[in-house]
């Protein structure tokens, strides 16, 4: 049997640690919206699934990563299982901002093992970082328009896709200037993550359009 590299295993180590990630932000959300335990289960799948699943599709990569990796789904079931009666005991009140601190770590992640699989199958730099803005982001999408919100990529005006897309451009920097890809795939996800948590932190917001400007 073919031992895997170090590469494979810091990208499923990567992947595992942003669908973690991202299952607790749709456990948190799930919950702020007072979903049922089918709900939560629902949407802590779609937003940690949702993203790398649309990104096997567009590279065509079967099997998909969650079907590669079915012990995922076991580990997500039980997160579920355990989450209910836990905020239950806590009378732990969920909170938007609760939720943003795990979404940033898996869009920080995400964005980097995206952009590294596009680039192993040897696609131009833009469209290896464009596959990991995919990643990062769909998931989230899916999780938001599911619990009937505007997607906070798209409306909270702090960076979100953008700070995927400067991580990933990190990634490929940082591997063409013969660093490893295994530390070229942890520096673009750290960047795409501290990124994400200094706009939160900060306060920093993008330009708006506000009706009735210029006028």
């Amino acid at each position: 049997m073919q031992t895997p590299s170090l590469l494979s295993l810091v990208q499923t180590a990567v992947e595992a640690g942003a669908t973690l990630a991202f299952a607790l932000s749709g456990l948190l959300e799930a919950a702020r919206k007072r979903l049922d335990a089918v709900g939560m289960c629902v949407v802590a799948f779609l937003a940690a699934f949702g993203g790398g699943t649309l990104r096997d599709l567009l590279l065509d990569r079967r099997p998909f990563f969650w079907v590669e990796h079915a012990e995922w789904l076991w580990g997500l079931l039980a997160l579920c299982a355990l989450a209910l009666p836990f905020l239950r005991a806590r009378h732990f009140e969920p909170t938007e901002r609760a939720m943003q601190w795990p979404d940033a770590l898996g869009l920080g992640l995400f964005s980097a093992s995206g952009t590294q699989l596009a680039l192993q199958q040897e696609l131009p730099g833009i469209v290896a970082v464009l596959m990991g803005v995919v990643t990062a982001t769909f998931g989230g999408v899916l999780r938001d328009v599911v619990c009937n919100e505007i997607p906070k990529a798209l409306q909270d005006h702090r960076p979100y896709a953008l700070c995927a897309f400067a991580g990933g451009w990190v990634l490929v920097g940082c591997q063409a200037g013969g660093l490893g890809p295994g530390w070229a795939l942890l520096a673009g996800a750290a960047t795409a993550t501290a990124l994400r948590v200094a706009a939160l932190v900060s306060g920093w917001r993008l330009p708006a359009w506000t009706p009735g400007e210029g006028h």
